[in-house]
């Protein structure tokens, strides 16, 4: 009797070339993700390995690491998560995803970054009240021409607005409307993204080794 034939594993280093280029964080490939969005900017790859985000064409370490630090505001950086239930849920609707972005970090991803300059990530903490935010506007944007609207209202972020001047008040409209129905929905998905280390917001704190 013939034993069962077993799938061949394919390394990420066999997807690497011009197309995929490699992750500035951890090495590997980078895989398309997101097609090009008005208002949003180029295309978006990301990383199957740490979960790097990147905005447009390749990357590099030193401008990722730059990015990273403009986003710390003492203490260390707090980073919307793109291995969040939120980023899974809401694809090319997340509100991590705004103008002008160009990396969309995750905790792995930070790690691997930052041990280049010899400091690793000593702790990871989920930020509730930013988080459900994020989560709520994401859900909001599965239903708007616009992309980040109500957060943008509240003062809290820059939104991609719809060309259209009808289509910026149906999204003015529907942010309204379906505030209170969509938090009612983000707030158990994101109770059980911060539970299972998958939190829309991470506030991130570091030492040297």
């Amino acid at each position: 009797m013939s034993s069962p034939q077993r799938t061949p594993v394919v390394a990420l280093e066999s997807g690497a070339g011009p197309e995929n280029p490699p992750c500035p964080a951890c090495g590997e490939p980078l895989f398309g993700w997101l097609a090009p969005r008005p208002g949003l900017g180029p295309a978006v790859s990301r990383c199957e390995s740490c979960g790097l985000g990147v905005v447009g064409d390749g990357g590099e370490p030193a401008e990722a690491l730059r990015e990273l630090d403009r986003l710390d505001a003492g203490g260390g950086p707090r980073i919307v998560n793109r291995a969040a239930f939120a980023a899974s849920l809401g694809n090319a609707g997340w509100a991590g995803l705004g103008p002008g972005s160009r990396y969309l970090f995750t905790v792995e991803s930070v790690r691997r970054l930052v041990a280049r300059r010899d400091q690793v990530v000593r702790s990871g903490r989920w930020a509730p009240a930013a988080s459900l935010g994020a989560t709520w506007q994401t859900l909001l944007n599965s239903v708007t021409f616009g992309h980040n609207v109500a957060l943008a209202a509240l003062g809290r972020g820059e939104a991609a607005k719809a060309p259209r001047p009808w289509q910026r008040r149906i999204d003015a409209l529907a942010s309204v409307v379906l505030a209170i129905p969509a938090l009612a929905i983000a707030l158990p998905v994101e109770l059980a993204g911060g539970l299972s280390g998958r939190g829309a917001v991470v506030s991130l704190r570091f030492e040297l080794l």
